[in-house]
């Protein structure tokens, strides 16, 4: 896959996706707010203020400095392992569920759009809008109509990614940079962005400072505030430990092929854990279509940034049943299959979207309403 031409690609194509984008996602807000309503819970409490979202909208309220101790685990989670921007946004949103919904929402809407972007340069309209359509099923899209940090991401680094695609080298680094600043799977927008200018400079031999100044500058937010963290705590490696507090360190894969053997042995395990392992090897399956395509090849940013984000999400020790969220803003994935049904008739598309959509659509309630299981 190569970029296209799309100069001659209006408003209304990116609208359109847009629409396709809203209606999914819209339908499943709704479905979770009446499931919710049902339970006997409030809508705006299950979407504003589930999981880490309290940790969020208490960044916002009151700044940093939350410490929660469970004597039972020895866990113990400190507000450092979240990153800034979401917390600064949604402060000056307003604070509260309804100031962390707007970002989200408004993060979702943008991030719709440069995926759709992103798409049309790579593979052509009618696969980006299959793409941006497959985007919003996927079982753990749930999280796109939450106040979650993952809408944010994905608007971040789809346009840093469209920018670096049209070799804008400046606004591709400085939207990493912000990027860094969201989440720690954020180091994949900069990473995308660096090894692309590297490649530039020793491959395509450039001299344009703008590559070499895109280069450093992209991981800039991320690393400032690994660094400020670690100030805070008076010890270098101190957001590190504050990860490893939580459950999290990176073990090169190890306890994620336990927790699948622990799966595949036929044992009992919850539903999240058993959907999980599939989402796993659905997105490894996918990403050797992806990496294995060579008419044409996907661009290096696109293979750098989705690398990254799978060797994140796989080879990191923690909460198992969160790493098909860790690979939600991971959307060049679904290119293969987007390219599939994109070959197909039109209405095949269309029943094959809505049947993942009411799939996920069931697998968010069960996750947020009945399960009550973190994400």
């Amino acid at each position: 896959m190569q970029p296209r031409d799309v100069r001659a690609v209006g408003v209304p194509t990116a609208a359109l996706a847009l629409g396709v984008f809203a209606a999914i996602r819209v339908a499943g807000a709704v479905v979770l707010a009446l499931a919710a309503w049902g339970a006997g819970r409030s809508p705006v409490r299950v979407l504003g203020h589930s999981w880490d979202s309290v940790w969020y909208l208490a960044i916002a309220r009151h700044g940093y400095g939350r410490t929660q101790i469970w004597p039972v685990t020895g866990l113990v989670q400190s507000d450092y392992a979240f990153f800034p921007l979401y917390p600064a946004l949604v402060r000056l949103a307003g604070g509260g569920e309804w100031g962390g919904l707007f970002v989200s929402w408004t993060a979702a809407a943008v991030a719709a759009v440069g995926v759709y972007r992103v798409g049309e340069l790579v593979a052509g309209r009618r696969v980006a809008l299959l793409l941006v359509a497959l985007w919003a099923v996927v079982p753990h899209a749930v999280v796109l109509t939450l106040a979650y940090t993952e809408p944010l991401l994905v608007a971040l680094a789809a346009w840093s990614l469209y920018a670096l695609l049209r070799e804008r080298w400046l606004l591709a680094a400085s939207l990493a940079l912000v990027a860094g600043l969201t989440r720690p799977t954020g180091i994949a927008v900069a990473a995308a962005v660096s090894v692309t200018a590297l490649h530039a400079l020793l491959v395509r031999r450039s001299r344009a400072p703008a590559v070499w100044a895109a280069g450093l500058l992209a991981p800039a937010g991320w690393v400032a505030y690994v660094v400020a963290v670690g100030a805070a705590r008076s010890d270098v490696t101190g957001y590190f430990a504050v990860q490893r507090q939580w459950g999290s360190r990176f073990d090169g894969g190890g306890a994620t092929l336990s927790k699948v053997w622990e799966v595949l042995g036929g044992g009992p395990v919850a539903l999240a854990t058993a959907v999980s392992a599939l989402l796993l090897g659905t997105a490894l399956l996918l990403a050797v279509l992806l990496f294995t395509d060579r008419t044409p090849p996907l661009p290096l940013p696109l293979l750098v940034y989705t690398a990254v984000l799978l060797v994140i999400a796989v080879g990191g020790a923690g909460y198992f049943e969160s790493k098909p969220r860790f690979l939600l803003p991971a959307f060049p994935l679904l290119l293969p299959l987007a390219a599939v049904m994109a070959r197909a008739r039109p209405r095949s598309a269309v029943v094959v979207t809505a049947g993942l959509a009411g799939l996920g659509y069931a697998y968010g309630v069960y996750l947020l309403v009945f399960a009550k299981m973190p994400l």
